[in-house]
């Protein structure tokens, strides 16, 4: 499978956290805009962690509320349904970082969501949802995000053979990700991907990175979507 370019500790009810605040929505600001020009903590990494920096994200979503009421992140989740969100969506509009809404985060791509830990929101994206699901091999959302929950909150499993792995998995080297794409080891950051000419078969100590049940369903043909910028 190629690299595709696709142009609250609350507990909520099975995709509550989907539909909760549904008409709240971040709206994407031009380059220009000085509204905000400190940049939140809320971009995130493959790693999971939340990091201050004026890249841009494609993509939206939340694991529940992460702020206090002075904007200061005091947890490191809020619920089991991490979801990947449209970055625009009916022209909807949220002011960021409400006191008890949920915290909004924001991914450089659909990839490195994933390896936080996200999967499609059954809200804004169904279709992509429904099909990562079933892919995954589940009839509901909330025995999905079970399972997610405990493969990305435990020990990360090492990787024998990274050439193995499906386009869109990241994998762990000397405590940098890397993202494996069309036979490369890339080198991921905010600006993009970097290559880096590495041998997979020369590799010895990998760890994953994207939870195994979503690994899974990268294999199986999920069309995740990938930052097509190479620096």
């Amino acid at each position: 499978m190629g690299c595709r370019l696709r142009l609250n500790r609350q507990t909520p009810t099975e995709g509550g956290a989907e539909r909760s605040e549904a008409r709240d929505w971040p709206r994407a600001r031009s380059a220009s805009s000085n509204l905000h020009p400190v940049p939140h903590q809320n971009r995130v990494n493959p790693f999971g962690e939340l990091v201050a920096t004026p890249q841009r994200g494609a993509w939206f979503g939340n694991k529940g509320v992460l702020h206090n009421a002075k904007g200061a992140l005091v947890r490191a989740y809020g619920w089991k349904a991490w979801i990947i969100c449209e970055l625009n969506y009916k022209d909807w509009r949220r002011p960021l970082l409400q006191p008890g809404r949920y915290t909004e985060l924001f991914f450089m791509d659909e990839a490195t969501a994933m390896a936080a830990g996200h999967r499609p929101c059954h809200f804004c994206r169904r279709p992509s949802a429904r099909q990562f699901r079933e892919l995954a091999g589940f009839t509901r959302v909330g025995p999905l995000d079970d399972q997610l929950h405990l493969e990305r909150t435990g020990p990360r499993p090492r990787v024998a053979d990274v050439a193995s792995l499906p386009t869109g998995a990241f994998v762990e080297i000397n405590g940098e990700a890397f993202l494996w794409c069309d036979g490369e080891l890339l080198r991921w950051s905010f600006d993009g991907y970097n290559r880096t000419g590495i041998d997979a078969q020369n590799v010895k100590d990998a760890r994953l990175i994207t939870p195994p049940t979503t690994v899974e369903v990268l294999r199986k043909g999920y069309p995740v979507q990938i930052d097509p910028r190479r620096v």
